[in-house]
C-alpha cells in the first residue's frame, strides 16, 4: 500500500517563501515520477509540477514557473517543492501524488492513483 505524506505547508506573507516536502512508502519510490497538483476553495484540483524519476525532467504550470522548484531525494524517498515569491493566489490545499505507471512522468490527475493527505498553504496579502 502506497503511501504519501506531505509537511512543509503554512500560513506565509507574500513574497515569503515555504518548502513542501512528500515522504512516499510501498512502491519503488525511484521508479515512479512525481507530481504536486493544488485546489483552491471552490477550484478543480491542478497541476502544478511533475518530475522525472531521476529528476533531470521537470515541468511546471505556466503560474509558477520561474518561482517555484520541484526535487526529489530518492535515497529519502522523498519530493520536494520549493516556493518562491508567493502570491494570494497559490493560496490552496498542496497535494503530491504518484502515477499509474512507472516511469512515466504526466499531469493530468486522472494519471494518478496515489495521493497525500494534502498541507495546507496559506498566503496572505
Amino acid at each position: 500500500q502506497v503511501q504519501l505524506v506531505e509537511s512543509g505547508g503554512g500560513l506565509v506573507q507574500a513574497g515569503g517563501s515555504l518548502r513542501l516536502s512528500c515522504a512516499a512508502s510501498g512502491r519503488t519510490f525511484s521508479s515512479y515520477a512525481m507530481g504536486w497538483f493544488r485546489q483552491a476553495p471552490g477550484k478543480e484540483r491542478e497541476f502544478v509540477a511533475a518530475i522525472s524519476t531521476s529528476g533531470n525532467d521537470r515541468y511546471y504550470a505556466d503560474s509558477v514557473k520561474g518561482r517555484f522548484t520541484i526535487s526529489r531525494d530518492n535515497a529519502k524517498n522523498t519530493v520536494y517543492m520549493q516556493m518562491n515569491s508567493l502570491k494570494p493566489e497559490d493560496t490552496a490545499i498542496y497535494y503530491c501524488a504518484q502515477p499509474k505507471w512507472p516511469n512515466t512522468i504526466v499531469r493530468t490527475t486522472t494519471s494518478y492513483d496515489y495521493w497525500g493527505q494534502g498541507t495546507q498553504v496559506t498566503v496572505s496579502s
